[in-house]
């Protein structure tokens, strides 16, 4: 009948109503945290895209939180700088690399200064964690950190930064290493590599290098690159990222060639690419051995050979590195070993000659 309201009409149409405030209310709240959450993530360097895997935020202006803007200054200027990149909340690795090989201050009557790089911490409890390293860096003054958020995909940026502070704050120094921080090293073979006479001191990298390698096309991958990022099937030459040494003219030229070449998330990737770009190829070794990315079981003789080599953890290297000091055998150097050496001090004549 007209005019007249059918049963019910009246509560159907509140609950309607209460159910949309219901749902505003839900939507609301996560619509405004995704805001926040993708805001964040741009501010320090994370493309939020799916692309994020294997583009980023490179050049840009990044910032240092804490700093050691003079321990490259006058008097202080070292021969050999180490920097090794290392997470914020990762306090173990840093004591136990300034208990070892870390603390070791002149190297055959050169200076080597060893400092940490980090980023920005994430997740839970962020200001307490960065109270933390403002006391650790006033303790030990050997913390380097950036304004960019500290994650695997933000490595290049890491990298990047790293050598923005050897340009800028250490240009007069020789030669400095970018070492993984589960890395056992041996600063006096390192040391005596680069004071050789036939090392060079400009447009020099070197470590274990990487020819000919195939780009991961599996996105399952983490070293995914579509074609789009990198349309090559193969890499240029470069050096493996958990460890390489390098001169100190190469830092600004990287840079530079970074204005022209986009930044990937595989750093050392994107270095060889930026080498390719101003024309500079990796250097071998004197020894395809002085340089390891696996764990090598431990003896004296073997760790006094070589340079660096990948350790499986903090308290193994503690260990090994207490026995590495006492007096050890006399280790006669293999005939491989040998034969490398003489072949690179040939081809080193043959080049000066040319």
């Amino acid at each position: 009948m007209t005019g007249n309201v059918m049963p019910g009409g009246s509560t159907a149409c509140c609950t309607h109503r209460v159910l949309r405030l219901a749902w505003l209310c839900v939507l609301l709240p996560i619509a405004a945290g995704m805001v926040f959450i993708l805001g964040y993530l741009s501010l320090y360097g994370v493309d939020p895209q799916p692309r994020r895997s294997y583009h980023v935020s490179y050049p840009h202006p990044y910032h240092f939180i804490l700093d050691e803007p003079d321990c490259c200054l006058g008097y202080q200027t070292p021969f050999l700088v180490l920097m090794v990149p290392v997470a914020p909340g990762n306090l173990v690795s840093r004591q136990v690399i300034r208990r070892t090989w870390g603390k070791e201050g002149v190297v055959l009557g050169r200076a080597v200064r060893v400092l940490f790089l980090l980023g920005m911490p994430g997740g839970a409890g962020v200001e307490r964690q960065q109270e933390e390293l403002k006391t650790e860096s006033l303790e030990h003054h050997d913390l380097l950190q950036s304004d960019f958020l500290d994650s695997y995909f933000n490595l290049t940026i890491k990298t990047m930064v790293m050598l923005e502070w050897l340009s800028s704050r250490c240009p007069n120094a020789s030669y400095a290493m970018k070492v993984d921080s589960d890395m056992f090293v041996n600063v006096h073979n390192l040391v005596s590599m680069l004071a050789a006479p036939d090392t060079p001191t400009r447009n020099y990298i070197t470590g274990q290098i990487a020819r000919f390698s195939p780009v991961h096309r599996d996105p399952a991958s983490k070293w995914y690159l579509p074609t789009e990022a990198f349309p090559s099937f193969i890499y240029p030459p470069y050096v493996m990222g958990f460890c390489y040494v390098f001169s100190l003219d190469l830092p600004g030229r990287i840079l530079e060639a970074s204005r022209h070449v986009r930044a990937v998330h595989i750093e050392d990737v994107y270095v060889g690419m930026c080498l390719e770009y101003i024309g500079v190829l990796p250097t071998n070794p004197p020894a395809s051995d002085l340089f390891s990315d696996k764990v090598l079981a431990y003896s004296h003789c073997s760790y006094s050979s070589l340079i660096a080599t990948m350790t499986s953890g903090s308290d193994l290297l503690m260990g090994l590195w207490e026995d590495f000091q006492k007096p050890g055998p006399t280790c006669p150097p293999s005939w491989r070993h040998l034969l490398i050496q003489a072949l690179h001090r040939n081809w080193s004549t043959k080049l000066r000659k040319n």
